[in-house]
């Protein structure tokens, strides 16, 4: 794509977009797992309870004025804010490079902007609401369902089933065998669910390489936090796999193409 003097206005609108849902997306990683409602009341300081007022809620440029901290009670704000806004901004701007205004760039973003959304809930809460991943997987049956459209054809149709299917039964066999035989949950059905979810954008290759990637990008997390808790027992750790799952479907959704061809022979 050719960055003239309009393209670069096109992504910083898109940035600033971004950076905007990101905002609205603080708010679901901070109340949809309290069990709060998303739309009300409107923002406010949940240790001082004052009302933030709209200068004061401006993505990033407000936590930069206001140094981390709240207004009225000076009580840090977590960092997390600014980066949950800027990730979701570079996430529109990589979607409109990858896909320009399409479709397919609705579709990958909200994909992002989920990944997201769920990737810090499940850090903080070890649970990944039903809520996101049940739209998740609506929304790629629906992108599945105009793609066939367009082409006349239900492959990517079946194409999404079965990759829902198999994400999410894969994993599921994976947690009913740990289960059976270790007596522990090694992984909770949110994460089959994502499967699912995630299954429904990338197809049965998809979500194969996404569990497989996901578990090595998993695998090098635990033995991080192993030698940084000085634990050398694997099992004891109890790390969220949700976000290494959203990250390798998050690449694969991106690089799925050169990816399929590279084990397939067509590189």
């Amino acid at each position: 794509m050719e960055l003239n003097f309009y393209e670069v206005i096109k992504i910083f609108a898109i940035f600033i977009l971004g950076v905007s849902i990101g905002s609205f997306l603080n708010v679901v990683i901070y109340r949809m797992p309290r069990d709060l409602s998303i739309v009300y009341p409107p923002s406010s300081c949940p240790v001082c309870k004052n009302r933030i007022k709209w200068y004061d809620n401006i993505p990033i440029i407000s936590y930069l004025i206001l140094k981390g901290k709240c207004r009225f009670c000076k009580t840090s704000i977590p960092v997390r804010y600014p980066l949950v806004e800027l990730m979701t901004g570079f996430a529109g701007v990589f979607s409109y490079l990858k896909f320009g205004f399409s479709v397919d760039f609705v579709f990958a973003f909200y994909f992002l902007c989920s990944m997201i959304a769920l990737s810090f809930i499940d850090f903080d809460f070890k649970i990944i609401p039903d809520e996101i991943n049940y739209l998740g997987l609506l929304s790629g049956f629906v992108y599945a369902g105009m793609k066939s459209y367009q082409s006349s054809s239900f492959e990517p149709l079946i194409n999404a089933i079965i990759g829902a299917l198999v994400g999410s039964g894969f994993l599921f066999l994976i947690a009913y065998l740990y289960l059976k035989f270790r007596n522990i949950e090694g992984l909770g059905m949110g994460d089959v669910k994502l499967l699912a979810f995630i299954g429904s954008y990338t197809g049965w290759f998809g979500a194969l390489f996404t569990i497989f990637f996901g578990s090595i990008l998993g695998l090098l997390a635990s033995l991080y936090f192993m030698k940084k808790e000085k634990d050398n027992n694997l099992m004891k750790l109890e790390i969220p796999f949700g976000p290494f799952l959203a990250l390798a479907g998050s690449v694969y959704l991106f690089f799925g193409e050169k990816i399929y061809n590279f084990y397939f022979g067509g590189f």
